[in-house]
């Protein structure tokens, strides 16, 4: 059974910057799209970044100019570099990994807490 197994979350202070990642386990597969997702407490969550195989990207409007998402398709990796945060960057972050046609996957999500 397919993992995505996030790491990298944590606190940091307005301005800063984090980075998270995300390896799939249990696959020999590649996805096809790889990204992430946020929810903010009592918010539904969104997508902030996803990528395709072929490293073609889409973003959020609020990330864009200031996040980063890249992947390695030999590790079935994804990371995001997250630069100037703000503390509307702070939510729960998910990594998902989608197969077209087959499948969809979310990891348990790692926090991300940016402070004023």
């Amino acid at each position: 059974q397919v993992q995505l197994v996030e790491s990298g979350g944590g606190l940091v202070q307005a301005g800063g910057s984090l980075r998270v990642s995300c390896a799939a386990s249990g696959s020999t597969f590649s996805f096809d799209v790889m990204g992430w997702y946020r929810q903010a407490p009592g918010k539904q969550r969104d997508m902030v970044a996803i990528i395709s195989s072929t490293g073609r990207t889409v973003y959020a409007d609020s990330v864009k100019g200031r996040f980063t998402i890249s992947r390695d398709n030999a590790k079935n990796t994804v990371y995001l570099q997250m630069n100037s945060l703000k503390p509307e960057d702070t939510a729960v972050y998910y990594c998902f990994g989608k197969r077209i046609g087959i499948s969809e996957n979310f990891g348990q999500g790692t926090p991300v807490t940016v402070s004023t």
